[in-house]
């Protein structure tokens, strides 16, 4: 993968009905619907690096990775069983199994952190907006490379033992998990919102 150099003079646009191709009929496949493979490890590198290249106010980075891939992912699906038992003493076991086994519905998992630095003069709103660039950078990466993918929270994005688990921050959140791989069955279109009720022009 070629990158610039620092410094480097860098076309301020890339003019692409390609890429215009790509925006207008992006669309999430169901975690469910992911199969093998998933990328390599040069691949995947390179999809997180793409995705890290987001608007980011004052260069703070507030966002970071964490990689689920392997049998990394059955490891952590005993982290989500334990969590999912406490809270649902109750539960089958048809549904204890399908908890257990979310990270597995994909080749690659990868976690998306919001890691706000309260203490950087840029304002926490715009830190959270450039963690939620980077998820969709991710996506967009993973449909160039020719993988579908789902960006997906869940309960388990909001619950404090799986934080815990993950070693977040009291400063960090999870943005979501976006499930990587190749799709099973192809989506469908799916309603687009009412342009006209979302764009207004300001006028004196």
């Amino acid at each position: 993968m070629n990158y610039p150099e620092l410094g480097d003079d860098l076309p301020a646009a890339h003019q692409s009905e390609e890429t215009l191709t790509l925006l207008r009929q992006r669309r999430s496949t169901t975690a469910d619907c992911l199969g093998v493979p998933g990328p390599d490890a040069e691949t995947l590198k390179d999809i997180l690096t793409i995705a890290a290249r987001v608007p980011d106010h004052r260069r703070v980075a507030p966002f970071r990775f964490i990689v689920f891939e392997g049998e990394a992912r059955a490891k952590f699906g005993e982290v989500l069983k334990e969590a999912f038992v406490e809270t649902n003493p109750d539960a089958s076991e048809d549904k204890i199994a399908y908890e257990q086994n979310r990270f597995q519905r994909a080749p690659v998992v990868i976690g998306l952190i919001s890691s706000v630095n309260k203490n950087h003069r840029t304002p926490e709103w715009e830190q959270v907006l450039t963690a939620g660039a980077v998820g969709q950078n991710l996506l967009l990466a993973a449909c160039a490379y020719g993988f579908a993918a789902q960006w997906l929270t869940e309960w388990y994005a909001f619950d404090e033992r799986i934080e815990k688990a993950l070693s977040l921050t009291a400063d960090e959140k999870i943005a979501g998990f976006i499930y990587i791989g190749t799709a099973t069955q192809m989506p469908k279109e799916r309603g687009r919102p009412d342009m006209s009720a979302l764009v207004s022009h300001y006028q004196d």
